[in-house]
């Protein structure tokens, strides 16, 4: 509503001596000037600019006559001030303007500038006048005098000896006897049964008191703290005409102030509270409406030490009310008691090291012009001894502060047509809550244009939200200066429905400004009701001008009805439609209805608002023709917080659409009126339909003050069945929120609001002589946005009034929203804690109600366990006695395949059941983690099944952060791993070849866990449930799952498959397994193009023709594959040269078939003499120019090849035959797993997969050079006989292939028939010449055939050597997980 602003000002009065010290400010009623009186001396201030304009000093002779100076009054039209003094004395002074066209201060002006020419009365708008001030009269009451009002032409003046003076403003007594007080009669109300009494003490008199005009009477503060309200029977000002009541229940008034526009009265007590009445409209007796007091729970250590209220005052808006206490401080409060500001907690109480500050002492205040400013006189406080001690402190003596705020727009034009944005006004500039206006074009802008079928789409489900919540900031618009200079101050400030427009009023005419141009529009004059176009300039030659009958008060739009508010009390509905009469665009306006009010409302100022809504009693089901629904069903009037509604009268004959006349609108008459809602502060709604959420969009929303919001929702029959006639068809639910809400989000069940933020500045200011600066003692205030979520109070009004139905509709229309989940939430906690916590037994829980309510939503399990986490450890019993056994729910997790809900389940079993139970399921929960890849749970239940064997289990374990999975979960453990195949041709005899491999743990916490403790129970019985996993992939042929599943668990995957290799990773059956991982790895089986069935194959022209084109490119091609991802739009390009595999370059090599090894001579394809791994990024880089050079190779090979069509349509069939190039390094990686751990069969698949007779040239001198267990020799024969007959009946694509290895079967058949004795089985393979230390020998490494190669040209060894080249250069270009791996091949 008002937020503080920036630090407050401190006026520059003229010093004197502690006498001359500023003790009380009071504004003129237009609040232009300010009289601030010393002891002994009356200035006048001018309020912008902030400057003294004249002083009146007593002289010494009188000033011991009168006494010190008391308190002012100004006279209504400012021409006169009343000074009362300790003495009794009233001095009267005249205030006139100097002659001439003479000014104090007068802008100084460029020649030329525009304002120059100048407009009308600019002198008077923009220059601080020369003022005189004259003594005129003084007026001795003999009595000390208590309290000063001006009455309308009367002053009325209290004092001491108990009597009331009505004083003529010239200085006469009006020859009227004073009136004792003593003698007016007081009761509890004004009925006429009950004789009042007296007050019946002699020494009685008011304390302080305060004219309120809407009431016509007194509110007054008696010096025995009593309070009352005296009000005059009839028009004459006697005793006997005046009758008082009071209320019994307070006895320690302090002082009164009056709201006129909202008829209460505020009086501040000694305890501190402030109590605030209204008269009540029937009896004339004074009701409590509520109080202004500090809670023990927001204020610990202040809330009972504030001392006695001091001052009380409203803003000259009235919707806000300052506080100040006798012990310091002060606090705002909105008119209904919701507390906005207080200075006694935070950074105005505690300086940035934690001390505690002195509170600022007021003695006096007054308001400023729309209450942009707040003069204080602040006091000397408890400081009076230190003010001894260090006379140059400015701080600690009184002197004049200036605070400015912020205010909401609803303070002043509560009626604005958008109320779904913040708008904020500033003296000099406005703040809005929307982003960029050329963002909020969002489809909500539909629900403007008129047709039912935009607004009955129900499209806009939360599009507003990122324009309305997107960030913390503001939108600032500073207001135009040339309208400023003579209309200040800002008066009404609105926005248009798409927040892409603001208006502006001041003293005259009004601004309008474009958020999308950033332009303003000025103009004057105002007198009549106009409507101008946006996009014309503003001037009457555009305006439709029509004459209002009274003066307008209010004015609020519907669609494309205006509803206004006259000063006769009457409400006047106009239709405006748009013309377009030749060039010219205009508006129309025509009268529609007239509505006279004047019963009801007894004074036109006490109307705060006037709304035109589509809102009824009917909810339209029940209307005859449900398209009126959202029509202009009723007028809601806020008076002076009262909600009244005046519907529609339907129950006389309808008017059917077509029998009328369409150009005349023929409107139904209204009813009488209904009262809503009391201590009602602002109202909204919304024009706009939504089928989906009928429930929020037909709602109406009330501010209440301190007591929160209100809604007053829709009830509709499930399924549009008959509403039960029982069934009341709107409800009003209460509920609390924590932010003072300025706008509602219908659609998104969100309230959004603004709040003051402090920063402290003292720390910067070390010096003790800057202690006393204002920015150390006060922080800086900034206005911060806020929402908040509401739906699940209002969810839990509803429950709690039974109607679980009606909750059920409202929460699934907002399923959709993102904070549903949070909603569901907020409820279950805030019940659980409020009944869990309560110390009497609660007759009737809801905790109950609530948890079957959520088990309607899919989000149950969830809700219910974050609830739970969030929630102290003692409360769960209770928790869980509603919702289900813990146990349930975690296996209902389970079922659902919810794993990360399961995993917090089991935190709460951990703490509620033994160590076994949480065992149990954790075992559970593990296996199901690893049976669906969630690696990242897998890891987090290794930990903690090893917290529960060790004792930890008092503590979930904590999540690790160093080894997070990356989203492409794939082989991450070999990322640290080193592999060395090492072996010396001097010492191993050369027909047995033994591989020895040196495996480094990972350096994360997975490393750790391996090592330590491996031999305890714990890890053991982790290890077996490890196993069983991958003996099941095995099984089920899933080689891609357990890749991952080795590579994310860091699971020793060769030792394993040695162990292995005869049972679980035996291959069974080889066609399974090959359709399998065709199938995982998106292999295309191979296909046989019915025009190359002949030539091709059989002439090997193809053979040659493929080797040319392919060895010059393949190796470096695949020794950058690391750099596919970055590299991937050229990939797709060229995709059919990327997939092609490792083929063979003519190397210079002589290596004949046999037992026995040859050296391998390896030449580098580029001459780059540096040095450096494989893994390393210089490599990677370096080798991509190596890639564009290549290109150029390939292109200028191709061009010269001489190809036949048919020739080159096999090429592309066989290389459109390869898998995606990911697959083919992972195919490749396992291939190298395989071939350590010695799992020949299933390098066997790998090889006829990928289509390579390296493969098995290899796996056959693997087999001719070692022992070889007899029973895997022959089932990789019976193995490849099926996949033959396979290939023979159902993909002839393989018979190529499987005819280029025939004679390679024919050895392995002569191998499997002689007898071999498997000796104990080492992992074997063959290992490869230490004369291959080329720093580049893996840029130049050679690679297997495309299928065609004879094997003449491929030896035995060669083809080891190439073989473990490519494994390890594959496994450096791993991509299952997208990084670098370190390998190193020594």
């Amino acid at each position: 509503m008002y937020f503080l602003s920036g630090w407050p000002k401190r006026l520059l009065c003229p010093v004197g001596s502690p006498a001359e010290a500023p003790v009380h400010v009071q504004s003129d009623p237009q609040r232009t000037l300010l009289a601030v009186l010393a002891a002994a001396r009356l200035s006048i201030w001018f309020s912008r600019p902030s400057v003294l304009i004249v002083t009146y000093k007593e002289l010494a002779k009188s000033s011991s006559q009168f006494g010190p100076y008391k308190q002012a009054e100004w006279r209504p039209d400012s021409t006169m001030i009343a000074v009362s003094t300790a003495n009794g004395y009233i001095l009267f002074f005249h205030i006139t303007s100097t002659r001439g066209d003479k000014y104090l201060y007068e802008p100084v002006y460029p020649k030329g500038s525009p304002q120059m020419k100048g407009t009308p009365h600019f002198k008077e708008e923009q220059c601080a006048p020369a003022l005189t001030l004259e003594m005129k009269k003084v007026l001795d009451l003999q009595a000390p005098i208590t309290s000063l009002q001006s009455v309308l032409e009367d002053l009325l003046v209290a004092t001491a000896d108990g009597q009331l003076h009505l004083i003529h403003w010239e200085g006469m007594t009006n020859g009227k006897k004073a009136i004792n007080i003593s003698t007016v009669p007081f009761s509890l109300d004004l009925q006429s049964s009950r004789a009042g009494s007296f007050l019946g003490f002699a020494d009685v008199h008011i304390r302080d008191m305060e004219y309120c005009a809407t009431l016509d009477g007194f509110a007054v503060v008696f010096n025995d703290g009593k309070v009352g309200f005296i009000t005059p029977v009839s028009s004459r000002f006697t005793a006997e005409q005046l009758h008082g009541v009071w209320p019994q229940d307070v006895v320690d008034g302090t002082c009164v102030a009056v709201n006129n526009k909202y008829r209460l009265m505020a009086f501040g007590c000694a305890s501190g509270s402030v109590q605030v009445y209204t008269i009540d409209n029937t009896t004339g007796a004074m009701l409590l409406s509520h109080k202004l007091e500090l809670t023990a729970k927001q204020y610990p250590d202040i809330w009972n030490k504030t001392g006695a209220v001091k001052l009380v005052r409203w803003s000259p808006d009235n919707s806000v009310v300052m506080v100040t206490w006798e012990g310091g401080g002060f606090s705002l409060w909105s008119v209904f008691g919701a507390q906005l500001i207080c200075t006694l907690g935070g950074d105005f109480a505690y300086r940035s090291d934690g001390t505690k500050k002195d509170p600022l002492m007021i003695n006096s205040m007054s308001w400023g012009a729309e209450g942009y400013h707040l003069w204080v006189i602040s006091g000397f406080g408890s400081q009076n001894t230190e003010l001894e001690s260090e006379p140059k402190s400015i701080v600690k003596q009184p002197g004049i502060l200036l605070f400015q705020f912020i205010k909401s727009a609803l303070t002043v034009n509560p009626c604005m047509s958008n109320q779904e944005q913040v708008l904020l006004q500033g003296e000099d500039r406005l703040y809005l809550n929307c982003g960029d206006a050329s963002q909020t074009q969002n489809p909500r802008s539909s629900s403007v244009h008129y047709k039912p079928s935009s607004l009955a789409e129900g499209g806009f489900e939360s599009q507003g939200l990122s324009t309305l919540l997107g960030h913390r900031h503001w939108h600032v618009v500073q207001i135009s200066n040339t309208y400023l200079e003579s209309n200040w101050p800002i008066r009404f400030s609105a926005i248009d429905k798409l927040g892409q427009n603001i208006a502006v009023v001041g003293k005259f005419g009004f601004a309008h400004y474009s958020l999308i141009t950033k332009k303003w529009k000025l103009f004057g004059n105002i007198t009549q009701l106009r409507v101008y176009l946006r996009t014309s300039n503003l001037d009457n030659a555009f305006a439709h001008v029509t004459k209002a009958q009274a003066e307008t008060l209010l004015l609020s739009v519907f669609r494309d009805m205006v509803v206004v508010f006259r000063a006769d009390c009457s409400i006047c509905l106009y239709s405006i439609e748009r013309k377009s009469e030749g060039p010219n665009t205009t508006a129309g306006i025509q009268v529609l209805q007239e509505v006279s009010m004047s019963r009801y409302i007894p004074h036109p100022f006490l109307v705060v608002s006037v709304t035109l809504t589509s809102v009824s009693t009917e909810n339209g089901i029940t209307l005859k023709m449900p398209q009126q629904a959202r029509d202009a069903e009723s007028i809601m009037l806020n008076l002076a917080g009262q909600l009244i509604m005046m519907q529609r009268d339907r129950s006389g004959p309808q008017i059917r659409e077509k029998d009328s006349n369409p150009n005349q609108r023929k409107l139904l008459p209204f009813c009488p009126p209904v009262v809503l809602a009391q201590s009602v502060e602002n109202v909204w709604t919304t024009c706009r339909a939504n089928k989906q959420k009928r429930h929020l969009l037909e709602a109406l929303w009330l501010s209440c003050g301190g007591a929160g919001m209100k809604v007053w929702l829709p009830l509709f029959p499930r399924d549009h069945r008959k509403p039960h006639s029982f069934l009341s068809q709107r409800i009003m639910l209460p509920f609390h929120i924590n932010i003072y809400p300025l706008a509602v989000l219908f659609e998104d069940a969100l309230v959004l609001g603004a709040v003051n933020d402090t920063v402290l500045y003292d720390s910067l200011y070390t010096r003790s002589s800057a202690r006393e600066q204002l920015e150390v003692l006060f922080p800086f205030c900034v206005v911060e946005r806020t929402s908040q979520i509401y739906l699940h109070h209002i969810l839990r009004q509803l429950l709690v009034r039974n109607l679980g139905e009606q909750a059920l509709l409202l929460a699934q229309s907002c399923s959709t929203l993102p904070y549903f989940p949070h909603v569901l939430e907020l409820m279950l906690h805030e019940v659980l804690e409020e009944e869990a916590t309560s110390r009497e037994p609660i007759p009737d829980p809801l905790l109950p109600t609530v948890a079957k309510f959520i088990t309607e939503f899919p989000l149950f399990l969830q809700t219910v366990v974050h609830c739970a986490r969030k929630t102290e450890y003692a409360l769960w019993n209770y928790l869980f006695a509603a919702v289900g056994n813990p146990k349930d729910l975690f296996e209902e997790c389970l079922m659902a395949q919810d794993l990360d809900t399961a995993a917090s389940y089991l935190i709460i079993l951990q703490n509620m059941e033994v160590p076994a139970v949480s065992r149990q399921h954790a075992t559970l929960l593990f296996n199901t983690a690893l049976e669906q890849g969630k690696w990242d749970l897998c890891r987090h239940m290794i930990r903690f099944l090893k917290a529960i064997g060790s004792g930890e289990s008092e503590t979930p374990p904590s999540t690790p952060t160093a080894q997070e999975p990356s989203s492409s979960g794939g082989f991450e453990f070999f990322r640290n791993r080193s592999i060395s195949l090492s072996q010396s041709a001097d010492n191993v005899p050369a027909s047995k070849f033994s591989l020895q491999k040196t495996l480094s743990m990972p350096s994360g916490p997975s490393g750790k866990r391996w090592s330590k403790d491996s031999d305890c129970a714990e890890n053991m019985y982790i290890d077996m449930m490890l196993w069983r996993h991958a003996r099941r992939l095995l099984e089920e042929v899933r080689l891609k799952d357990l890749g991952c599943f080795a590579a994310q668990l860091g699971f020793e995957l060769i030792s394993w498959l040695c162990k292995e290799r005869a049972r679980a990773a035996r291959v069974d059956n080889f066609v399974i397994a090959l359709k399998r991982l065709h199938k995982d790895f998106l292999w295309p089986l191979p296909i046989i193009p019915a025009s190359s069935l002949s030539s091709p194959f059989k002439n090997g022209k193809l053979r040659t023709v493929g080797e040319q084109l392919l060895k010059s490119q393949s190796a470096d091609r695949f020794l950058n594959l690391e750099l596919d991802a970055g590299l991937s739009n050229v990939q797709r390009s060229q995709s059919w040269l990327s997939n092609i595999g490792p083929t063979h370059h003519e190397i210079d090599t002589a290596l004949s078939p046999g037992p026995q090894m040859q050296e391998a001579f390896l030449s580098p394809l580029s001459n780059k003499g540096d040095e450096c791994s494989i893994g390393s990024a210089t490599d990677l880089t370096e080798s991509s120019s190596m890639v564009d050079g290549d290109w150029t190779v390939v292109d200028e090979n191709f061009s010269t090849l001489s190809l036949t069509q048919s020739e080159l349509e096999h090429i592309s069939m066989e290389l459109a035959s390869k898998g995606p190039h990911k697959s083919q390094v992972q195919l490749r990686y396992l291939l190298h797993i395989f071939m350590e751990a010695g799992c020949l069969d299933w390098c066997i698949v790998i090889g006829l997969i990928l289509r390579e007779s390296s493969i098995i040239n290899q796996i056959l001198v693997i087999i001719q050079t070692t022992e070889v267990d007899g029973e895997m020799l022959q089932n990789i024969k019976t193995g490849l006989h099926a996949v033959d007959r396979w290939a023979s009946a159902d993909c002839p694509g393989y018979k190529p292939f499987l005819n280029i290895i025939k004679p390679q079967l024919q050895k392995l058949s002569e191998t499997t028939e002689e007898q071999v004795h498997p000796e104990a089985f080492q992992p074997v393979t063959v290992g490869k010449a230490p004369e291959q230390t080329s720093p580049r020998a893996e840029e130049s490494r050679g690679s297997s055939g495309h299928g065609s190669i004879p094997q003449g040209e491929v030896a035995g060894g060669g083809v080891v050597s190439r073989k473990e080249e490519n494994t390890a250069r594959a496994e450096e270009e791993e991509t299952f997980q997208d990084g670098t791996y370190d390998c190193c091949v020594s």
